[in-house]
């Protein structure tokens, strides 16, 4: 089994993981396939695979507990950054896509936007390449705590 650095998940995805995972196991108890359309084989090979993928997750991930306040990018950080070329700004948690987040956007640090940001401070420009090659430059305007962002507590409070 291949082992995966630490990832950071909210409590809430913790869960979602953890139940899908149980519904995954109760199928090879059951034998339902019912589930599973398709060849049956290939079926159960992507099952076997899903289960090992969350396993590894839920083996290494950090969770209930924030990172530091300390406007730093990095996993766990609700993060605001503008798209320097269009003045765009966006708000989304720093954290693995393998389980939903409730409305927030996620981005994951081995994403190009991830990457680049991980590590920033606040009013930091970084740079990252899209698939076509575009370079697109951002500046974090704002990191904060996800157990903050989502009590409504801003910085400037």
């Amino acid at each position: 089994m291949t082992t995966s650095p630490p990832i950071w998940l909210t409590p809430q995805a913790h869960d979602q993981l953890a139940i899908e995972l149980a519904g995954l196991l109760a199928v090879d108890t059951t034998g339902d396939t019912d589930s599973y359309p398709g060849d049956p084989i290939t079926a159960r090979h992507q099952r076997l695979a899903r289960i090992a993928h969350i396993r590894d997750l839920l083996s290494n991930a950090v969770f209930g507990q924030d990172p530091p306040d300390d406007g730093i990018a990095e996993p766990g950080m609700v993060l605001t950054v503008r798209y320097d070329g269009t003045g765009d700004a966006e708000t989304f948690l720093l954290g693995s896509r393998d389980a939903e987040h409730g409305d927030l956007e996620v981005y994951s640090p081995d994403s190009p936007l991830g990457g680049a940001l991980t590590g920033a401070h606040r009013g930091e420009q970084r740079m990252y390449r899209i698939p076509n090659g575009t370079e697109i430059r951002v500046t974090l305007l704002e990191a904060v705590p996800y157990g903050r962002a989502v009590a409504g507590v801003h910085p400037d409070a």
